[in-house]
């Protein structure tokens, strides 16, 4: 992959380029000492991987990947000093399009770089997903009885912003959960869910093994295995299947709502990398489901959503700020 590099500062910069040098049929093609110089070296020069700071001068690493995402979309890896002391900022990147952060890796003063097995493992994980050919681009209320309708999401690069443009309008006492499978590492979920619940001012909890989804819940995919939906109702993480790229994926969770939620709720399949969802967005449509792709203007990448429009899968085409009103529409009938 051909990678660009953003950091101000200097050791950081050298210790990445010594990290992708060491990695085969890797090259570093620019590097941009802040925000502003990275915006216009992807424009001139668009790599197929940029390591994004966050705290630089003139302009930071989320409001960078926004622009970038904008005029020159790229896979965006955001490589920071320290992951969970700028959180707030990580997840304004991913909401504009980062697919993941990882700590900066640190330059010994022999020149040795320590920390990088993360970073290389992540690399690893982009290289396979640029390489597929995909385009870049409060209180509870009381439950009712019987299960409550249920709202599906899939979302991926981008997602975070998305769905949280999607949460904030919802109606709150109402008879009906959400279940979000979001692309996202493990050791940012409890983050991603404070994250959401701080910008929707909604309760968002992570999904434990063997919860049932209840009314006025908004539950958040956990683990790096997959999340499932039980014949009995219940939520489980599960390991297979094996070979699945992305965990946790949507179409596993989307297929086994098909196969064992009893009446046909809402899915929604947001802006994303890669065609995960577009199959399960199917088997919900067959089977009665209210089916909706995010359109391509309001994605921040539109492979997700165009593979399922492709599939047939997709009710409706809608931009994020729509889909609140058309949901609470399907449930007020």
């Amino acid at each position: 992959m051909r990678i660009g590099i953003v950091n101000d500062v200097r050791a950081a910069c050298e210790a990445l380029r010594r990290v992708v040098d060491s990695l085969p049929d890797h090259e570093v093609i620019w590097t941009a000492g802040d925000g502003v110089e990275a915006v216009a070296l992807a424009r001139r020069d668009r790599p197929d991987l940029i390591l994004m700071d966050l705290l630089m001068p003139h302009m930071d690493g989320a409001q960078a990947t926004r622009q970038i995402m904008a005029n020159a979309p790229c896979a965006i890896l955001v490589v920071t000093a320290t992951v969970s002391g700028n959180i707030s900022l990580v997840y304004d990147a991913m909401g504009y399009g980062a697919l993941d952060a990882v700590d900066t890796p640190m330059l010994g003063p022999g020149g040795e770089v320590s920390g990088a097995r993360a970073l290389i493992d992540k690399i690893g994980i982009i290289a396979k997903l640029v390489g597929s050919g995909e385009p870049r681009r409060g209180t509870r209320p009381a439950a009712a009885a019987g299960p409550p309708r249920l709202v599906v999401v899939g979302a991926s690069t981008g997602g975070p912003k998305a769905v949280s443009d999607l949460l904030l309008p919802l109606p709150r006492d109402w008879n009906a959960a959400v279940v979000v499978v979001q692309h996202v590492d493990v050791a940012f979920v409890q983050g991603l869910a404070k994250w959401l619940g701080d910008r929707t001012g909604r309760p968002v909890r992570v999904a434990e093994h063997g919860q049932t989804p209840q009314a006025g819940d908004v539950l958040l995919a956990g683990t790096n295995d997959h999340v499932a939906l039980t014949r009995s109702g219940t939520l489980e993480y599960r390991v297979e299947p094996r070979d699945v790229f992305f965990r946790p994926s949507v179409d596993v969770f989307f297929e086994s709502v098909a196969e064992h939620w009893p009446h046909p709720g809402v899915a929604l399949l947001l802006t994303g990398m890669g065609r995960d969802g577009a199959r399960g967005l199917l088997a919900l449509r067959r089977r009665g489901w209210h089916t909706i792709a995010q359109n391509e203007a309001s994605s921040v990448v539109f492979s997700m959503p165009k593979a399922a429009i492709d599939a047939g899968a997709a009710c409706e085409v809608l931009p994020v700020d729509q889909m609140a009103r058309v949901i609470a529409a399907q449930f007020s009938v």
